[in-house]
């Protein structure tokens, strides 16, 4: 080889490695990575900083709160205890009332045939129906004081239902709206017990409003709803007392399908005004294996052995 050859050798050797030390200096080309999920989160969060805020108008707001005394809300409910009190229910204060003693000796045989060995033989022994023969003798105030009295126990809890879906009374009388109840769940409108069930300002006490009136309301309560309802409220909770305002018993064909619910029986009876024959007529409407207890409401005799209000337990017959 001579010299021409020998150098024309050594620059294509020269120029062959000059390209590989270029290629080997000279930044690969790769594809840019997807955003990842932090990124787009910022890049959202970003984009949302920019995005005026839609008006009060566009974006109701729902709110648990409590703004009107007299509104009710299914999270919970404002009883005005010391108007209450005022008017002559029991009082949950500190404060001993003639009818605080009147009701702690109705509420213990009431517990007692609910917890006691008698609730063996009763059916819903835990769920006590408040009625009276007639309309007007006192069953929703003894309702309400019962439930009232009820709560101020240790190691018991307390549900009032306004099951009087003709004429409730318990929400008036405690001066709050009657919304959202009863009859709301058994028209299936409420999927659930929990969204018709009041909580108060008494940690013992929640409250079933009767809700809307309706004309299949005797469908209604005897409905296979109404039954798992009472289910619940039977067995859910060891510790519960169900009280049920309901109709009267003469001549209102809702009261005798919730005797059939409930354990025990609270008639109610208004001195020198019931009718002898009315209350024993009520009492057939009740079923005979019920515990049956009566109460004088009304009464002018005044002591604090049994006080305005006299008691009689019929006992499970």
């Amino acid at each position: 080889m001579n010299s021409i050859e020998k150098a024309l050798q050594k620059q294509q050797e020269a120029e062959a490695q000059r390209k590989a030390q270029l290629s080997q200096t000279k930044p690969s080309i790769e594809p840019m990575p997807s955003e990842s999920s932090i990124e787009k989160s910022q890049s959202l969060q970003k984009a949302s900083e920019i995005e005026p805020q839609k008006t009060s108008s566009e974006t109701p707001v729902t709110s648990n709160l409590i703004t009107n005394k007299n509104v009710v809300s299914n999270a919970k409910i404002i009883i005005d205890l010391e108007k209450l009190a005022q008017k002559g229910f029991v009082s949950t204060d500190a404060r001993r009332q003639v009818i605080n003693e009147e009701y702690r000796v109705i509420k213990r045989k009431l517990l007692d045939n609910a917890f006691g060995p008698l609730s063996r033989s009763l059916k819903n022994s835990n769920i006590i129906m408040v009625t009276s023969a007639r309309q007007g003798e006192g069953k929703t105030f003894t309702a309400i004081n019962l439930a009232l009295s009820i709560a101020l126990e240790q190691d018991k809890t307390v549900l009032l239902v306004d099951a009087d879906v003709l004429r409730p009374n318990v929400m008036k009388t405690l001066e709050l709206k009657n919304e959202q109840g009863l009859m709301e769940y058994l028209l299936g409108e409420k999927e659930d017990l929990s969204e018709v069930m009041c909580r108060t300002n008494l940690d013992k006490l929640r409250i079933i409003t009767a809700g809307k009136s309706h004309h299949l309301s005797a469908e209604l309560l005897a409905s296979e709803r109404m039954f798992a309802a009472v289910e619940e409220f039977a067995n859910r909770y060891t510790d519960r007392i169900v009280i049920v305002d309901t109709p009267p018993l003469l001549g209102i064909n809702e009261t005798a399908i919730l005797a059939n619910l409930a354990g025990q029986a609270l008639v109610v009876t208004e001195e020198f005004k019931s009718k002898l024959v009315d209350v024993e007529n009520a009492v057939k409407h009740l079923r005979p294996e019920m515990a049956i207890g009566f109460i004088i409401n009304k009464t002018e005799q005044v002591s604090l052995e049994g006080g305005g209000y006299g008691y009689y337990y019929a006992g499970a017959r």
